[in-house]
């Protein structure tokens, strides 16, 4: 492992290349979004971007699909419920 993120104040070992889906499944987390309706725990589903079960938040910036987001040290990765919540003002 070359390195560590934070996920929900947990650090999280990665390799370099891993995906952030990818490191999470390695370290026996296996679901990081909830649904808003019903609150089912959600994570890992196609692999590939397609589905969008396994949305956190990165570095404060919602919806990011973590196994299509590449692991960067240092980074702050949560857990979110449903599609989150992007901040804007409507």
């Amino acid at each position: 492992m070359s390195d560590v993120f934070d996920f929900d104040g947990r650090a999280v070992p990665f390799s370099a290349g891993q995906s952030v889906g990818a490191a999470l499944v390695a370290a026996g987390i296996l679901s990081w979004r909830t649904t808003r309706a019903g609150h089912r725990p959600r994570g890992i589903f196609c692999g590939i971007g397609v589905c969008f079960d396994c949305l956190v938040t990165v570095d404060g910036a919602p919806n990011q699909r973590a196994c299509l987001t590449t692991a960067r040290g240092g980074m702050r990765v949560r857990a979110q419920e449903g599609d989150g919540h992007a901040g804007l003002d409507t």
